[in-house]
């Protein structure tokens, strides 16, 4: 026999606002209904959160739940942004803690075979929780108000599905204070349980430091006791891999969490670029669909990546986008660059794709008739000398003292001559080849002298994809030029074309005066 159609008297969904409770599919423990659609709004007080958690799950099982499911949303919205998991089987869904104080659960049968289904149970969870986010935001119960006396949490973070370490950074904390911080205190533990291996105990007002785990998994104990309190404290929170890394490869690639696929709401995910002393970064946005812009202020409120020049974000800016907004490649002025990815509640997108590489820093000069290049040799150690040439691997730089230098003549090493805005310019590509075995991977510089002035630059044609990178940017700045003002005397005293041309002028100015002189006296 087939289990009945959801009639209107069964009991399906709902608003459920009491501060602990539980639910379960229809019929329950008997077969859920077919074509039944239920939604469960969990609502408790504002500033807690849901911790949900199921005690029996079997529904319909298919390789990707496309026939009976169940879904977890962190809020109210049904949006993929929100979206914590979908589910069917017979394992059961973790358990779940929401980013704030609502939560949507959707169940789903379809018109064929029908299974038990599940039963759940809910809590107001204002201190402590399971956090399973890529990233979140923790804080003291009541913060920034003094939190309570004897007051015990516990964070669980991990299952976010990528895997990697846990980064913990506090933001704000003040804690009762004293020798070994026996009275208040924050605890962290590398691993999900306080038998893991204990990273550090805090109190005070000193920020603890950056935290980093071992493990997929980080616990954070907080403990007050009967009397004296404080502020409390403020943390975020990235697991590694999707939503934080550091990259120091000379050109790499990225892209937002679950791209192409939408991103999850409620994130804040960084990419730190540290390079070597004297490089800058070059970024380049490959693809980007983000929220749009607010329509009240124009402004990118809502879901944007921002980029800071160094790493942290109390550099200088260098540029906020989101929407569709097709971006220019940024450069950094030092040798970090770090992007920021801000989403809020709902409403997510395809995200980001993105692309960098690493500025060499080189000075680059030229006289009438030759190209000067230095590069310090500890900005390509790795590299040798053979590596770098300009035109054809025949003009290899040499090393001198401590740089790479090519010195060569116009008329050699590959140069041409074109017109560039009705001026003669000399044209060369300087190559500096990074292949590691059968991994080809040249970058290319073009190098142009304007001969009259003597003034050269250099700018990047080809680097992490030359078939993406169609706009080159000048790399040449005055910070640059500064720098290289002492090798650039240096160079001057090799140029002797420049002492012949001005002998030439003079001595055929003496000869144009005796040759007067000479009609004079006949």
């Amino acid at each position: 026999s087939h289990p009945p159609l959801c009639l209107p008297g069964i009991k399906c969904g709902g608003v459920l606002s009491a501060p602990s409770g539980n639910f379960s599919s229809p019929n329950f423990p008997g077969p859920y209904p077919y074509e039944t659609e239920c939604t469960w709004l969990i609502v408790v007080a504002e500033g807690s959160s849901v911790l949900l958690s199921f005690s029996h799950f079997e529904l319909e099982y298919h390789a990707t739940c496309a026939y009976d499911y169940l879904q977890v949303y962190n809020g109210a919205a049904r949006d993929r942004g929100n979206l914590l998991g979908t589910f069917c089987g017979r394992s059961p869904p973790p358990p779940f803690s929401s980013a704030w104080h609502v939560m949507a659960v959707v169940f789903r049968s379809d018109r064929h075979v029908a299974k038990r289904g599940f039963a759940a149970t809910y809590r107001k969870d204002a201190c402590g929780g399971q956090l399973t986010g890529l990233s979140g935001e923790i804080t003291s119960p009541r913060y920034p108000e003094s939190y309570p006396n004897d007051a015990e949490c516990r964070w669980s973070i991990g299952g976010a599905g990528s895997g990697g370490p846990l980064t913990l950074v506090f933001t704000d904390f003040q804690v009762e204070g004293g020798q070994g911080c026996i009275f208040d205190y924050v605890a962290l533990f590398d691993g999900p349980t306080t038998a893991a291996p204990r990273l550090g105990r805090y109190c005070g007002s000193t920020r603890p430091p950056r935290t980093v785990s071992s493990t997929p998994h980080l616990l954070i104990l907080f403990k007050s006791d009967f009397n004296i309190g404080g502020r409390g404290f403020k943390a975020h929170f990235y697991s590694a891999g999707e939503c934080q890394e550091v990259f120091t490869a000379v050109k790499g690639n990225f892209s937002s969490p679950r791209y192409p696929n939408f991103y999850p709401n409620n994130l804040k995910c960084q990419w730190s670029i540290q390079l070597p002393p004297g490089y800058r970064v070059k970024v380049f946005f490959l693809d980007m669909e983000l929220e749009g812009r607010s329509s009240l202020t124009g402004s990118c409120d809502y879901d944007h990546l921002t980029a800071f020049d160094g790493g942290t974000e109390n550099g200088s800016p260098l540029g906020r986008w989101c929407g569709r907004e097709s971006s220019a490649p940024v450069t950094s002025r030092s040798n970090q660059l770090l992007l920021v990815l801000h989403t809020d509640r709902n409403t997510a997108k395809r995200g980001f794709s993105i692309a960098y590489v690493g500025v060499v820093p080189m000075n680059v000069s030229c006289t009438r008739t030759d190209f000067h290049i230095q590069i310090p040799v500890q900005a390509l150690a790795q590299l040798e000398r053979n590596r770098i040439y300009l035109g054809t691997p025949s003009c290899a730089a040499q090393v001198v003292g401590g740089s790479f230098k090519i010195h060569t003549r116009f008329d050699t090493c590959g140069t041409e001559s074109q017109k560039r805005n009705n001026t003669s310019v000399i044209i060369s590509t300087l190559y500096i080849d990074f292949s590691v075995g059968d991994q080809e991977d040249i970058h290319e510089y073009e190098v142009q002298c304007e001969p009259k002035r003597k003034e050269a630059s250099v700018t990047l044609v080809a680097g992490p994809d030359p078939s993406r990178l169609s706009q080159a940017e000048n790399l040449v700045d005055a910070q640059q030029q500064e720098g290289g003002a002492m090798d650039m005397r240096e160079i001057k005293g090799q140029d002797t074309s420049d002492i012949v041309f001005i002998s030439i002028c003079i001595l055929a100015g003496l000869l144009m005066v005796v040759a007067v002189v000479g009609l004079v006296l006949l």
